[in-house]
């Protein structure tokens, strides 16, 4: 049974830096590939970063040169380090895994994922 915990969730100030992780148990990282979701209130959920076996790396607009996705093996975990955070990032973050056969184009769409975590708070102030 696959399971993806998050942690690192925090109430930060503005400009504030935070890093995200998320470790699974019952498949290995090294072999799937990872993203990073957030859900603010009112809205629906969307891609922040994902990231492949060979490290390549695709990221949402909003976040783009602010955060960075990673993954360690020998943990089996996978991170988001999130810098320069702006209240408008303030929502619940989620990470999600997919196993894939072969190297298929990275994605951003969360009906690609079949593994998700239950979330972690980020709160970003003014």
């Amino acid at each position: 049974q696959v399971q993806l915990v998050e942690s690192g969730g925090d109430s930060v100030q503005s400009g504030g830096s935070l890093r995200l992780s998320c470790t699974a148990s019952g498949m290995t990282t090294s072999g799937a590939y990872m993203a990073w979701f957030h859900m603010a209130p009112r809205k629906g959920r969307e891609g922040v970063a994902t990231i492949n076996p060979d490290g390549r790396t695709q990221y949402g607009d909003s976040v783009k040169g602010r955060f960075t996705i990673s993954q360690d093996p020998a943990k089996n975990t996978g991170y988001l380090q999130m810098n320069s955070l702006k209240p408008e990032d303030t929502a619940m973050y989620y990470c999600a895994a997919r196993q894939c056969a072969g190297r298929p184009l990275l994605s951003l769409w969360d009906h690609e994922y079949a593994f998700w975590g239950q979330g972690t708070q980020v709160t970003v102030s003014s």
